[in-house]
């Protein structure tokens, strides 16, 4: 069941994909997390490589919080644009944590870690935007652009 954000608390929006990606996907990625910043949100993703990172250096170089939800016991082993470590120690479990915490996701590409993400996100009726990653439902949005894809994500 979605609920409507506190007036008074941030939007969460999750960035999900691969831990290992291209450049282009890469780019794409880091504009999200830039776009999603410059709208006030924050942004959370699983905190290590690929398009995480990518995301959370687009938000972090445009001021934006970003908090990672780690697989592992340490805090350290969050990707250095990471403002928050949440370090669960719970492995892929982790996905269930930011399908309960995020508002919306914007699936990048993606491997089977990314299908879970979207499937864990669609089951909890959250809002997920799809930019060239799996089409594995209707209800997953298709967007075409990073600008496209924050515009549906915050709608």
């Amino acid at each position: 069941m979605a609920v409507n954000p506190s007036p008074t608390r941030s939007r969460v929006l999750a960035v999900i994909g691969a831990g290992s990606s291209d450049a282009a996907t890469d780019a794409i990625a880091c504009e999200v997390g830039r776009l999603l910043a410059q709208a006030g949100c924050v942004l959370i993703t699983g905190g290590l490589e690929g398009v995480m990172v990518a995301a959370s250096r687009g938000a972090h170089e445009a001021g934006g919080l970003v908090i990672g939800v780690l697989p592992g016991s340490f805090p350290a082993e969050a990707n250095p644009y990471v403002s928050v470590a949440v370090a669960t120690g719970l492995g892929d479990a982790r996905n269930a944590v930011l399908a309960n915490t995020a508002e919306a996701f914007i699936a990048v590409g993606g491997a089977y870690g990314t299908l879970s993400e979207i499937a864990f996100a669609l089951k909890r009726g959250k809002r997920v935007v799809g930019l060239g990653t799996w089409d594995v439902d209707p209800a997953v949005l298709k967007a075409s652009s990073a600008e496209e894809a924050v515009r549906l994500a915050l709608a």
